[in-house]
């Protein structure tokens, strides 16, 4: 299979956790014999710096003559804490959303055994907890009109959607429901806001095409608590743009750490895949950021291109990985290792699972033989 990739590093741990996702599809690409072409560009405060703006012409092109975008993350201190700057990074993404109609985040939420300690939760609490959350990614109030009164004395953001967008979201997330454990969850704040309330009103409506679905109805304060009370009641939750933004962080701490989970924003003619975390700026080019989620990206990337076996040979050897303990700091202080160690341990597994263990004790020598 020959596929081009469009490659939006971004900010912060960005390039470095990218860096080793490319490194683990090229040894997917050489172990199938499929041929990937990356294609790279700028976005975010890297594009700021370079050309004054956040997303620039030649990157939405790439992202549309390409057949899929891997993103890394945006975002800098020096935008966040100054509120007068005319650009932020953050503008960027937002954007690439909007131009290549990317109006289905995909976040699933998975758990591994040999980390259960590191999350917030009691073991009991996690035991089957195994959930996609999916967020509606291009309308509600991100991308309402704005407006700021004069001498800072008012300001008002609007949450505006219409039907075409809830039920294109609606109806994709009954899909996925079908093909999981046919349960569904709208979480809405119906009892106070309107666009709450066609949100709902679609969701029941849709309902009626998928009887075998069972589906439930949570308003979003109580859906917060139930994250952290039962997160194993979910199988698929659906929600608008700004509460599936605040959900979907909250509930990536389950695993131990955000630095383990992928995301994918799917539209009708690309989709982009990204880890979950933020550019983490205050470890950049340190070599200690965790890739496992962008590494899983690229997994959820291989499966847009229906590789389905590659995406799970991804998927097992980060398994293994995690197992051997070859983790980054985060998920083990005392024990770790960094960026580049965990890409290669990964790679090795696809490249040759016999000889993996024994590149594992070279890559804890600091030895590592591939790549």
């Amino acid at each position: 299979m020959k596929k081009s990739i469009t490659v939006l590093e971004g900010d912060g741990i960005g390039p470095e956790v990218i860096r080793e996702a490319i490194k683990v599809l090229d040894s997917i690409t050489c172990r199938y014999s499929h041929r990937f072409t990356y294609h790279y560009h700028l976005i975010g405060a890297a594009a700021i710096d370079a050309c004054g703006q956040p997303l620039p012409e030649a990157t939405i092109q790439s992202c549309y003559d390409t057949d899929a975008v891997l993103l890394g993350a945006i975002g800098d201190p020096k935008f966040d804490n100054d509120p007068s700057a005319p650009v932020r990074p953050e503008q960027g993404l937002l954007s690439l959303r909007k131009n290549l109609q990317l109006y289905a985040n995909i976040r699933p939420i998975q758990l591994y055994p040999e980390l259960e300690a590191l999350s917030p939760l009691k073991k009991e609490k996690l035991n089957g907890t195994d959930m996609i959350i999916i967020r509606e990614l291009t309308g509600g109030i991100y991308f309402g009109k704005k407006e700021k009164g004069p001498d800072n004395s008012f300001a008002s953001d609007i949450c505006y959607y219409t039907r075409q967008e809830i039920e294109q979201i609606t109806e994709k997330a009954f899909h996925f429901a079908c093909n999981r454990n046919k349960k569904l969850t709208l979480v809405d704040k119906a009892n106070v806001l309107e666009t709450s309330r066609l949100w709902r009103h679609i969701a029941q409506e849709k309902a009626q095409q998928f009887p075998d679905v069972q589906v439930d109805y949570l308003f979003v304060d109580n859906a917060a608590m139930q994250l952290i009370l039962h997160p194993q009641q979910f199988d698929v939750l659906l929600t608008e743009n700004m509460f599936g933004d605040i959900l979907s962080d909250e509930a990536s701490v389950l695993s131990g750490s955000l630095g383990l989970l992928p995301s994918s924003s799917l539209g009708k003619d690309t989709a982009l895949f990204e880890p979950v975390h933020g550019s983490y700026p205050q470890v950049a080019g340190k070599n200690i950021a965790n890739p496992i989620g962008a590494i899983l990206s690229a997994a959820m990337l291989l499966e847009h291109f229906d590789l389905k076996e590659e995406a799970a040979e991804v998927r097992l050897a980060v398994r293994h990985v995690i197992r051997s303990g070859i983790v980054t700091q985060d998920l083990n202080r005392e024990v770790f290792y960094g960026t580049n160690q965990v890409g290669n341990a990964v790679s090795s597994y696809i490249l040759n699972k016999e000889t993996a263990d024994y590149n594992f004790q070279n890559i804890r020598l600091g030895q590592s033989t591939i790549i």
